[in-house]
């Protein structure tokens, strides 16, 4: 598996007839890597890592993990990857040990119990109890347990934070750079931008089952993207302020909050004839890059 990407995708499409799906998604994460998926519930993240996984089978377009055909080589690829999905369906009268433990069979047993038994540590994960029992939270630790026990090649995560508190959500953000630190590569979907900016090596955006962008983390939070705060000498309106390229935020009597995505110089001539009393930037941040492109504005420039 030496020089294969981790995942490539060429023109791969879903079709749910007159539900959403994808359409010609492209990808390619490389080995070592951590790949966020970004995009808001319905975006197509799930589906394209259910077709990865050939749990959904494209109408056209290919996929591959490590070189192996997705479609054709399914069984052979998916011993590669550990699995967290997004919904969790799990068998409620096993205990979570009993479930580790059919994971491990399934996997031929080549499984380190010893690390196994530290992930569950970890995670302040009792695997004494029934998974019927288990809450939300609970559940969604066994199935990482269940993804990073096997110390796969390509951890696949779908939302894995999600449903867990603050302090178990930054544990997995230690325990995916720790496994690209022994050599896994990562792919996570995950609409929580601040996880992206903090952990991500590159971000593909995509929205209405279209990618829209595939960048560094470090080149999106580049982007020409400004957010100013004024305090202007007399109110105004909206109406007043907003062009092409500004959009108004917030507004209240002379505080204004503006994002713009181009014509500053030409903003900035306006504001002074309106009279600043002061203003502040704010830092560019992966979310307001998204959001910029999520709003159909036209993509900030380099």
């Amino acid at each position: 598996m030496e020089n294969e990407r981790a995942i490539e995708t060429k023109d791969l499409t879903v079709s749910y007839g007159k539900h959403r799906g994808i359409t010609d998604v492209d990808l390619a994460v490389e080995s070592g890597e951590v790949y966020g998926f970004l995009g808001p519930n319905g975006a197509g993240k799930t589906t394209t890592m259910r077709t990865l996984l050939d749990l959904i089978r494209p109408v056209s377009g290919t996929a591959t993990i490590f070189g192996l055909d997705c479609q054709r080589q399914g069984a052979h690829a998916r011993e590669y990857v550990g699995y967290m999905p997004g919904d969790l369906n799990m068998y409620s009268q096993l205990s979570g040990k009993d479930y580790l433990a059919m994971i491990t069979y399934l996997r031929g047993n080549h499984i380190d119990k010893r690390y196994t038994e530290m992930l569950c540590q970890r995670l302040d994960l009792n695997v004494n109890r029934r998974i019927g029992e288990y809450s939300t939270g609970n559940r969604r630790k066994l199935g990482l347990v269940a993804a990073f026990m096997p110390q796969p090649q390509l951890l696949m995560l779908d939302e894995p934070t999600s449903g867990l508190d603050p302090l178990v959500q930054e544990t997995v953000l230690d325990m995916v750079r720790e496994a690209v630190d022994g050599g896994s590569t990562v792919f996570f979907s995950t609409h929580v931008l601040s996880e992206a900016e903090t952990i991500c090596d590159r971000v593909a955006l995509i929205r209405e089952g279209r990618v829209i962008t595939v960048e560094s983390v470090k080149s999106l939070t580049a982007k020409r993207l400004t957010t100013l705060s004024l305090e202007l000498a007399h109110a105004v309106s909206a109406e007043a302020i907003e062009r092409k390229g500004v959009e108004v935020l917030s507004i209240e009597g002379n505080l204004i909050r503006v994002q713009i995505t181009s014509g500053l110089p030409e903003f900035m001539r306006q504001m002074s004839l309106l009279g600043i009393e002061s203003i502040t930037t704010e830092p560019v941040t992966l979310e307001s890059v998204f959001l910029s492109y999520y709003r159909g504005e036209e993509a900030p420039r380099v």
